[in-house]
């Protein structure tokens, strides 16, 4: 059987979602590494296009670089991929939020992953999310989008639930295919760059608390800052180390009031082994989040042997099971607490042999398995 041409649609690396930049290029690393023989896969991406933030006036505010994200995403990329259509047999979307791009491919011969059902809230719930009607009508292309392709991929049965809750996909065309650990996350340590090395020595210094992600509403970043800050007080020495997301205002302003911000190190575009570092050097990692369509960060602490405390909601129940520490959603004083008596006693937390044993059941080999088969099979209907 020849080599089926598949094309991996990723996100603009512009967008900066760390998530779906690492869940594509693992697909990609393990298609070459694994399944040579019956799938060529190929990367698509173009390239990103400034064009209102180059108007003097209007500089780099956040509203400028999300016109900007529009405008590449809903014009340039489908004209990019029009031009490509007949040089691939199959395709797949890496992330939903992309799933308009449907409408320019074959339906019968593409998939998405979905990774949550964040980017159709507005519609599901609207008096939950309201948005104005462009932004209904933008969400509501790409859920037809996702809605006429072959086969979308889930990658926890929470999001599954959610999906055939809002009756959004049937389920005959549901895939369930969770993700993996990069190989750089684990017990054992990795060099990073000179200038990274620099960073984990100076912060190293003193005891820290790690949360990896973006600073967007769902991952309460307000509980994340009371929580710091009551723990703050009674450790002066505590750090809250933060990796990726931008500070909102609002979060700023939070920051300001809690009189923070110079026990707080904001880091931007580490390696993974660098990620991989903080994570074995923190005395706690903690995800705060009130939804998750899976949490990535819980995963790779634990492969790292970090001790993790997150959000208790079904989704990081069935990622983290037993391995993790769970206290209620915005609940502060548990939160401080829970962390507390970790501080005093990291014994109190789940064995090491545990943590690492819940890591190991995820593995982006296994994933892209699942993948590539349900595109032979896909091809062979």
């Amino acid at each position: 059987m020849p080599q089926l041409r598949l094309a991996i649609i990723c996100d603009y690396l512009e967008e900066n979602w760390y998530s779906m930049d690492l869940c594509a290029q693992m697909l990609l690393k393990y298609l070459h590494a694994e399944h040579t023989s019956s799938i060529q896969a190929t990367e698509l991406r173009p390239i990103f296009n400034w064009r209102c933030q180059q108007i003097p006036r209007f500089g780099k505010k956040h509203f400028v670089y999300n016109a900007d994200r529009l405008i590449n995403r809903f014009w340039d990329y489908p004209q990019y991929l029009k031009q490509r259509v007949a040089n691939f047999d199959l395709y797949h979307i890496a992330d939903h939020s992309y799933a308009h791009l449907v409408h320019i491919l074959p339906p019968e011969r593409t998939g998405v992953y979905c990774h949550d059902i964040d980017a159709f809230r507005c519609l599901l719930e609207p008096a939950q999310e309201p948005r104005p009607s462009w932004y209904k009508a933008m969400s509501r292309r790409i859920l037809r989008g996702l809605q006429s392709c072959a086969v979308v991929f889930y990658s926890t049965a929470e999001v599954k639930r959610q999906i055939e809750h809002y009756q959004l996909v049937e389920s005959s065309r549901l895939v369930y295919a969770p993700y993996g650990i990069a190989p750089e996350f684990s017990i054992t340590p990795e060099n990073a760059s000179i200038a990274d090395q620099q960073i984990l020595e100076q912060i190293s210094k003193a005891p820290f608390l790690l949360h990896v992600g973006s600073c967007i509403p769902r991952k309460r970043i307000d509980i994340l800052l009371q929580v710091f800050a009551q723990l703050q007080a009674i450790y002066p020495q505590l750090r809250l180390v933060k990796v990726s997301g931008q500070w909102t205002p609002i979060q700023e302003q939070q920051i300001a009031q809690l009189n923070i911000k110079k026990s707080i190190t904001h880091l931007q575009s580490l390696q993974r082994v660098t990620i991989a570092a903080l994570y074995r050097r923190a005395s706690a990692v903690l995800l705060t989040s009130e939804a998750e369509g899976f949490g990535l960060p819980v995963i790779e602490a634990l492969a790292c042997g970090a001790i993790a405390v997150v959000s208790d909601i079904p989704v990081l129940r069935e990622v983290g099971q037993e391995a993790v520490v769970y206290c209620p959603t915005a609940d502060v004083s548990a939160w401080v607490k829970t962390i507390e008596n970790l501080l005093l006693n990291p014994t109190n937390a789940p064995a090491s042999n545990l943590r690492l044993s819940q890591a190991n059941k995820y593995s982006w080999s296994a994933h892209t398995q699942i993948v590539a088969r349900s595109y032979l099979e896909l091809i062979s209907n």
